[in-house]
């Protein structure tokens, strides 16, 4: 191969990668626009809700750990600990409805 077409070729790789980048910027800056949209349409929805939401989806995510432990949990001590905390999740769930 001739060096100058390998320079040549190098130097098109590198114009590749820049073209390459210039596009994943792109695709960053949409999805921040879209992010902002976003945003901007939930800040309609009252701030008690959401925090009221995040609260109940923390405690569906405890609770299905909480589950997913006592599936393994061999001591029995620490499967009674992981059913008192599953009961208290599902009271505080049955308080959401």
């Amino acid at each position: 191969m001739h060096p100058h077409k390998h320079l040549i070729l190098g130097r098109k790789l590198r114009i590749i990668g820049i073209m390459a980048r210039g596009w994943e910027s792109k695709s960053v800056e949409s999805q921040i626009e879209s992010a902002e949209t976003s945003n901007q349409e939930s800040s309609h929805h009252d701030q008690p809700d959401l925090e009221r939401m995040r609260q109940h989806q923390a405690l569906v995510l405890s609770r299905s750990r909480v589950l997913q432990q006592l599936e393994v949990s061999q001591n029995p001590r620490h499967r009674e600990m992981l059913n008192q905390a599953l009961a208290d999740l599902e009271a505080q769930l049955a308080g959401f409805n």
